[in-house]
């Protein structure tokens, strides 16, 4: 199903201002449709001659819906849109009308049309109508509750008609707001509580408010319950800031060990102040979660720290023994070995600063990269380059990597360029500077890299399923078990070496 976006520009001409106003009104109407108890639909007027397209839709979840199909995507005209004309056409809402059925339900139309605001902060054009369309084969007598849900929204109605709703949201706020089935708070013009939902009331019983709300100066009262008072200045100016026909950002509350998440919105239909709406939901559970997960987050990062710290260990240990080693053989081993345990470490200090079980690969490489250049035992100056970007990996992913990066590595500055003249073989062709290029990129959830060298090359006798030191036997133990992928050595195609290494990512990799 194409999105807002595609429709809108594929069949209209708004301006892409109109379409980010748009955005907001479906980010924000699940509000709108639930006070409403209706379904909402977003029409747009296509042409000139009437007709219109549904770019958006959102069903009430207070109440049964008008409709069982999808609508988006679907083009009307003639007299099934003549409601909506008139609203695009003269700015009003329009509520006049018989119910309509479809299929076997009888349904209530109304339109409203959606303003966008001009720079300056005047009522502009209409560009869109927003359907609110309601099931009307569950009307009753509506309830206390009812009526001031329909109340508010049809103050709610009249702001979006004005181009005054919804609010601009605020930078980093998410689409998880408090919801009208979680508590909904109703304020006058003077801050009083007129109405307060049952949900509410709990919410605010939780933070040690026992009586009932309705009456109550609500700024007051948050500044009363909070356990930190700076906390509660802040909850109770939203308050203010929504009375004043401001939309100030979502608020929290903390008192006698519960969280409350407040949002405070005005009601200014027609651009006259008469009172806000607060949301409130209680998550006090979310933020013990929350709490949780950061101390196991910390406890996390302080093992990888260890684990690097042993590491280390493990290598000045080796180091250590390969000085006091007289067989030119065993110490190669174990200074071998010190590079292994090293690059293991290098991941494991890159845990522990992270915030979770993934590290950003790039620095690792570049890393192992220069260290390779510094131990190798060659004579030749061999510089390092690194194309593309690994990304993000997974601990499980990274550790098995850069270990076999650290071998082929080594292999290609150590193997690939012996000193001029040695068994006869000069150094690259041309004359060109020796050289080791890491190249990465990722292609359908696989992750391609080749270490490539312009060197002497593959030796003529060379087995690439079986030949090697002990270096290749661990890459292509690591890459085809722990990794999972696949493994070429081949003649580059410019001479030298060309190491390749598909791995797959679908082990939770980020891009």
């Amino acid at each position: 199903m194409s999105t807002l976006r595609d429709l809108a520009e594929e069949h209209t001409q708004l301006r892409p201002a109109d379409i980010d106003h748009l955005h907001r009104i479906a980010g924000d109407w699940q509000l709108l449709s639930d006070l409403s108890f209706a379904d909402l639909l977003l029409w747009v007027p296509v042409d000139g001659d009437g007709t219109f397209l549904c770019v958006a839709q959102v069903r009430p979840t207070t109440a049964p819906t008008a409709y069982l199909d999808d609508q988006v995507g679907r083009i009307v005209g003639g007299p099934e849109v003549a409601h909506l004309e008139v609203a695009y056409r003269q700015g009003r809402i329009w509520r006049e009308g018989d119910p309509v059925w479809y299929g076997d339900v009888p349904a209530r139309h109304e339109a409203i049309p959606v303003r966008l605001r001009t720079v300056d902060g005047e009522s502009g054009e209409v560009v869109a109508v927003v359907g609110r369309d309601t099931n009307l084969s569950t009307a009753r007598t509506p309830s206390q509750l009812e009526l001031n849900y329909l109340t508010t929204a049809d103050d709610l109605a009249q702001m979006t008609a004005d181009g005054t709703f919804p609010p601009p949201r605020h930078p980093g706020e998410t689409t998880s707001a408090p919801r009208v089935g979680d508590g909904l708070v109703r304020l006058d013009a003077n801050g009083k509580v007129t109405y307060a939902s049952p949900n509410a009331q709990s919410a605010y019983r939780r933070l040690g408010y026992a009586s009932h709300l309705v009456g109550e100066d609500l700024a007051k009262l948050h500044r009363r319950l909070a356990s930190d008072p700076l906390e509660g200045t802040d909850a109770a100016n939203g308050v203010l800031a929504a009375l004043r026909g401001e939309a100030p950002p979502r608020r929290e509350i903390d008192a006698r060990g519960a969280t409350m998440l407040t949002r405070s919105l005005p009601l200014m239909p027609a651009g006259v102040p008469i009172g806000a709406l607060v949301l409130v939901r209680d998550i006090t559970e979310v933020r013990r979660r929350d709490r949780a997960l950061i101390t196991k987050d910390a406890t996390i990062r302080e093992i990888h720290h260890r684990v690097k710290n042993n590491l280390q260990t493990v290598a000045a240990l080796l180091r250590l023994q390969a000085r006091r080693v007289s067989m030119p053989e065993a110490r190669v081993a174990l200074e071998e070995s010190v590079r292994r345990v090293a690059s293991i470490a290098l991941v494991h200090e890159t845990l522990s600063m992270s915030s979770d079980e993934a590290v950003e690969f790039d620095g690792i490489v570049d890393r192992v990269a220069s260290a390779a250049t510094e131990v190798a035992a060659t004579e030749v100056s061999v510089g390092m380059r690194r194309k593309g970007s690994f990304g993000v990996l997974p601990a499980e992913i990274a550790t098995s990597l850069v270990m076999v990066l650290n071998e082929l590595l080594l292999n290609a500055v150590e193997h690939g360029f012996p000193p001029a003249g040695e068994d006869g073989v000069a150094g690259p062709e041309g004359g060109a500077a020796p050289q080791v290029v890491v190249t990465a990129h990722r292609f359908r959830k696989q992750l391609h890299v080749s270490v490539a060298d312009n060197g002497r090359g593959l030796p003529a006798e060379f087995d690439p399923e079986r030949g090697g030191r002990l270096g290749l036997q661990i890459v292509r133990a690591l890459v085809t078990g722990e990794l999972r992928g696949s493994i070429e050595l081949r003649p580059g195609a410019a001479g030298g070496t060309e190491a390749v290494l598909v791995v797959p990512l679908a082990r939770g990799e980020r891009g």
